[in-house]
């Protein structure tokens, strides 16, 4: 094997451990309670989880009579560190393949098989080790573009799972390609994307309920986790800690057709205008003015209030063209001064929304050939318009 093959397949292997987050049954709980109608009759597809392993898988086998499932389908993903046993939710002797091999699990029917009086993850093991048609190995490497996972989402109705965040856009592409409906979880950060953020300016994707705050992901042992605030170990198991995770859905949410609450007024001094972009800035959600008309460029937290009967959103503060909103000026020769006085490339400032200043700022400021001043940038920016 070549140096170049050999750090392609290292790079690879390396993305998939850090992409490997998997998701507690608390967590999954707690959002997916708010759409248990939305599932009966449905063929449920868990196509980025170890169907041995996965909190998904166990959440859906669990519940396959309470949520009313037609169908549920799990599959894994060979090049995943943890399929082969770092957490096992069942012990099924003889059925879990050993080593890497991607499997797949296809429940239609979970009946009360202990003659306890309920259904319940007992019933669940009890199909797998009895049932062969069940569990059964993937013909190709489960990743979630191969022909075969494709054939398995073309059957689903719904979508449910943590993907892996390096390939959020893709992921997402493919679910709206398909029609899909789903709910998975990714960064925040994801809203930013130019793909991710069309289909939520189209209403294709929105955000579910439980969103931003720290949440506990299982990780294999071997996980290096730098930071000790970011990692505990109970029971055995290693998590790891994240923050503004959310989960994005085009499922319904009651949500979604709330009004956000307005009570400040739009004054100038507490709302500056943009410097290259036709819109007033808005620091906070819950700052938005109740009286302006224009447009206002707003945190991204915003998604996660977005009803689409309260306001309309014309673009991002991306710098690019694609959208209603788009930059007023675009910023010549531009250099950024950073704090100890050095001086860079200022490119950025056509890249972000930015405020101009006659007075010279404390901190990083930009400034450029066709301007008059000195300018700061603001991270980015939704640009919204209330609907009158």
């Amino acid at each position: 094997m070549g140096t170049q093959t050999l750090n392609q397949n290292l790079h690879k292997a390396g993305k998939a451990k850090q992409d490997e987050f998997y998701t507690q049954l608390t967590d999954i709980e707690k959002e997916l309670k708010h759409y248990k109608s939305q599932f009966r009759g449905k063929v449920v597809y868990c196509n980025c989880d170890d169907p041995f392993e996965s909190n998904f898988f166990k959440y859906f086998a669990a519940n396959f009579n309470a949520l009313g499932l037609k169908k549920l389908i799990t599959t894994s993903y060979v090049a995943s560190p943890i399929v082969g046993g770092q957490l096992p939710l069942f012990d099924v002797e003889g059925l879990k393949p050993e080593g890497k091999e991607p499997f797949k699990i296809e429940i239609n029917e979970v009946r009360d098989m202990d003659s306890d009086g309920a259904i319940g993850l007992s019933d669940v093991e009890w199909l797998l080790k009895h049932d062969a048609n069940v569990a059964t190995p993937l013909k190709e490497n489960g990743d979630f573009r191969s022909n075969e996972c494709i054939e398995l989402l073309k059957e689903a109705d719904i979508v449910v799972t943590n993907p892996p965040f390096s390939l959020f856009r893709e992921y997402v592409a493919q679910l709206i390609e398909y029609n899909k409906k789903f709910l998975i979880l990714g960064d925040q950060n994801a809203i930013t994307y130019k793909e991710t953020f069309t289909f939520i300016k189209d209403n294709k994707l929105w955000l579910g309920y439980d969103n931003g705050g720290t949440k506990w992901f299982q990780v294999p042992m071997d996980y290096d986790i730098p930071t000790e605030s970011r990692k505990k170990i109970e029971n055995g198991v290693k998590y790891f800690s994240m923050g503004r995770i959310y989960w994005f859905t085009n499922l319904d949410c009651t949500k979604r057709h709330e009004s956000l609450v307005m009570y400040k007024k739009y004054t100038p001094e507490e709302y500056p205008h943009y410097d290259n972009y036709d819109a007033i800035n808005v620091d906070k959600v819950s700052d938005i003015p109740m009286d302006y008309d224009g447009v206002m460029g707003v945190p991204i937290t915003f998604i996660d209030k977005y009803n689409p009967e309260q306001f309309d959103i014309l673009g991002i503060t991306s710098g690019r063209d694609e959208f209603e909103a788009t930059p007023i000026m675009r910023y010549i020769n531009a250099k950024q001064i950073n704090k100890d006085g050095s001086v860079a490339n200022g490119s950025k400032a056509n890249t972000r929304a930015t405020l101009l200043s006659s007075t010279k700022p404390e901190g990083i400021y930009y400034t450029a050939d066709n301007v008059d001043g000195y300018l700061t940038i603001i991270y980015a920016r939704i640009l919204i318009k209330r609907r009158l």
